[in-house]
């Protein structure tokens, strides 16, 4: 019975990792070869694949050790990679933006294979419960934090894009953050401002380009504003569920000291878009240190030292 288990489990992780690596050759393909545009729709639909079975990966635990999976590193990354996968499909059937799944898919797949072939068999396997985490808050609280760590992290991949595509090149974005056009742009190898280019055969080839920065500058923004409210109530249900195990909403444990600074910096830069104050480069600068902050208060703490949140991750 237990080679039953491990063999369905190994079977589901291959197969999840299987659908992200082709899905990744196919939106990548699909851009080195724009005429191969059946490229995109294989890489979406291998998406949906490893987001259903990553699903009945985590239902099959749930019902298998009866709490909601999310006890150890393996669960969390299983269902961090879900997030991700999930935020790709509802961008790319809301947007028809294919450049999501290109950017995002490459790190989910690195995500299931650090989880799959990395970690010990051991930190794969579900434990039981430690009292603290034996609570209805488990689902509500971790749940919520990893669903708005996987969306804040696609925002920022989206802003380090939109900083690589820019580079050398001065951007300015006007109009509203919601949807402003974008002007001028200042390419420092040939020292000329182009504004406002619709015209010719080479000029219809810089609006496109000028269209993506917009889309990519205005989606960050917009799916960013989708998990800050998220971390929000993640955190606020862990400080009432803090108070319920440890007698205090707030300890400066590390991993509340990261999430802070996570949910300051996010806020910074969605009130940064809000005022229209400061949009382009400089917010996407931002977005992007949010990238490293998110990963340091994801898996950063649990690696550097012990706190109150380091059982069932990284003993």
């Amino acid at each position: 019975m237990d080679l039953l288990i491990k063999f369905i489990k190994n079977s589901l992780d291959n197969l999840i990792f299987l659908s992200l690596f082709i899905s990744v050759l196919s939106y990548w393909i699909s851009i080195a070869f724009p005429a191969f545009k059946t490229g995109n729709k294989i890489g979406f639909l291998n998406v949906v694949i490893s987001n259903v079975f990553i699903t009945v990966s985590l239902l099959w635990r749930w019902i298998e050790n009866g709490y909601f999976p999310l006890s150890n590193l393996y669960e969390s990354l299983l269902f961090f990679t879900w997030g991700i996968t999930f935020i790709i499909l509802i961008v790319e059937t809301t947007t028809s933006l294919t450049l999501v799944g290109a950017i995002a898919t490459p790190l989910a797949m690195f995500i299931i294979g650090f989880a799959t072939l990395s970690l010990p068999d051991g930190m794969q396997k579900a434990a039981p419960l430690v009292p603290a985490l034996k609570s209805n808050w488990l689902m509500m609280h971790v749940s919520i934090m990893m669903f708005s760590y996987s969306t804040l992290i696609i925002g920022s991949l989206l802003s380090i894009v939109f900083l690589v595509l820019t580079r050398n090149k001065q951007v300015v974005l006007k109009g509203s953050s919601l949807g402003g056009n974008l002007s001028t742009v200042q390419d420092s190898s040939i020292k000329n401002t182009i504004s406002e280019v619709q015209y010719d055969l080479v000029d219809g080839i810089l609006e496109k380009k000028l269209s993506l920065l917009e889309t990519l500058d205005n989606l960050s923004y917009r799916i960013i504003g989708l998990g800050f409210p998220l971390l929000t109530i993640g955190i606020i249900a862990g400080a009432v569920w803090a108070n319920e195990a440890w007698g205090s909403y707030w300890s400066w444990d590390p991993k509340e000291t990261w999430a802070l600074i996570t949910w300051l910096v996010f806020a910074a830069y969605l009130h940064t878009r809000i005022t229209r104050s400061w949009q382009g480069k400089g917010p996407a600068i931002l977005a992007s240190l949010g990238f490293i902050v998110v990963w340091i208060c994801y898996l950063g703490v649990n690696f550097l030292g012990k706190g109150l949140h380091s059982y069932g991750w990284i003993m």
